[in-house]
């Protein structure tokens, strides 16, 4: 099942406390970006964010889930109604995000 742009919208909008946030729309779903790294992605209208350390610790009994056949495990956020938590997490987990990878020519 793919993600509707009404949950990509409301998500947006809960997050809209931070500048640069963007994303991309990815086989029905959606990848986001906070000042242009990867933090977590919408699949199948649920919003999983990577399992770095300050994301575990903002959230210790939260479910790791799939979000496709085949991915690592990322954590399940189901605060998503908490704009100000929502914010919290994205800016704590920027600094242990990788680094945007190069493409090979």
């Amino acid at each position: 099942m793919a993600s509707t742009k009404d949950y990509l919208d409301f998500v947006l909008e809960q997050l809209s406390g931070l500048d640069g946030i963007t994303f991309r729309a990815m086989m029905g779903e959606y990848i986001l970006y906070h000042r242009g790294k990867i933090f977590g992605g919408i699949y199948d209208d649920r919003l999983l964010v990577k399992p770095v350390p300050s994301a575990v610790k903002l959230m210790p009994d939260a479910s790791m889930e799939l979000p496709y056949e085949g991915a690592k495990e990322m954590i399940l956020v189901e605060e998503v109604d908490d704009r100000e938590f929502l914010c919290k997490l994205v800016e704590s987990m920027w600094e242990e995000l990788p680094e945007k990878k190069k493409r090979s020519k």
